[in-house]
């Protein structure tokens, strides 16, 4: 499944003539819900070609280089947007957990290593949706779609294996490093950090806030990527053995741009939450450690006066 596009990774001529005679209406409805939800994240993301490309009824005019560089890019964006949320709660845990010593070596140029290392990261995991995006013409209409064989051969077993297991291979990594990963991190993360606010009484019953927000943090990141993942591993799957059913291809249909949509939101609601969520935290956080300076100073004098 690819966030910009709704056709399977392979060309096949019978089964794109079904498709759009049996869900002409259907699509046509959902395109319209995406290019909303899309112009709305353009506003944020900047994201015209997907715009462009949605509303030109998934026909590509843009060249093969710019299919690739777009959908590169998108997940660019995925995998980096995830990792800073993963890296911004482990920063979170350190500064609750380990407060003293968060305060002491936490700086600018070490904040700007980190995050430089994310892109890197996001850079690597999204090569291969460079290397494996191509062009194909269909009919009337240039179709930009995932050539995981690198070949225009669509009917030899071997070939089709491959793009069976890379396209497999692709969906299950993606699931596991875009979404399993980051979010058991970001979980335990914001695990400890209740655990820690509970346990100082005098900061818990300050305010509710933090735990709210949290919680936020946690179910919007699920809620808008679990459908995503959860589509792609469905329609990867759709690829081995029969020809899929009909009420499977209304799912895919239906559930490919809402998931799509959805994971597109998360990057522009991510930010707002974070600039509710920083006040109340650096607040916690400053109270925190005078709290800790308050008991070592109290310790010191105690043993000085022994």
């Amino acid at each position: 499944m690819e966030m910009n596009a709704t056709l399977p990774y392979y060309i096949n001529t019978t089964n794109v003539i079904e498709h759009v005679d049996n869900f002409a209406t259907l699509r046509q409805s959902l395109k319209i819900i995406s290019l909303i939800i899309y112009s709305l994240a353009f506003v944020l993301a900047f994201l015209p070609l997907s715009v462009t490309y949605t509303a030109l009824d998934f026909h590509w005019p843009f060249g093969n280089f710019m299919c690739k560089l777009n959908s590169s890019l998108t997940y660019l964006n995925m995998f980096a947007s995830v990792y800073i949320l993963v890296v911004i709660s482990v920063d979170r845990c350190v500064s609750v957990v380990w407060p003293v010593w968060a305060q002491n070596h936490r700086s600018v140029r070490k904040a700007s290593c980190v995050s430089l290392g994310v892109w890197a990261l996001a850079l690597i995991l999204s090569t291969p949706y460079f290397v494996f995006r191509d062009t194909a013409p269909l009919y009337d209409i240039i179709l930009c779609f995932n050539n995981f064989a690198l070949s225009d051969d669509y009917e030899t077993p071997s070939v089709i294996l491959l793009r069976q297991f890379r396209n497999q291979a692709m969906t299950i990594t993606r699931f596991l490093l875009g979404f399993v990963v980051p979010f058991t991190v970001i979980v335990s993360c914001y695990a400890v950090i209740i655990h820690r606010l509970k346990r100082n009484r005098t900061l818990a019953s300050q305010s509710s806030r933090p735990f709210k927000i949290i919680a936020v943090v946690i179910i919007t990141f699920f809620l808008c990527w679990a459908p995503f993942h959860i589509i792609a591993l469905i329609e990867s799957a759709s690829h081995i053995g029969t020809e899929p059913s009909l009420t499977f291809r209304y799912v895919i249909t239906i559930g490919v741009p809402i998931a799509t949509s959805l994971a597109f939101i998360n990057s522009c609601l991510n930010p707002l939450l974070y600039v509710f969520m920083g006040k109340d935290f650096k607040d916690k956080i400053r109270k925190s450690i005078l709290s800790v300076l308050e008991t070592v100073f109290q310790e010191d004098s105690s043993s000085q006066s022994r």
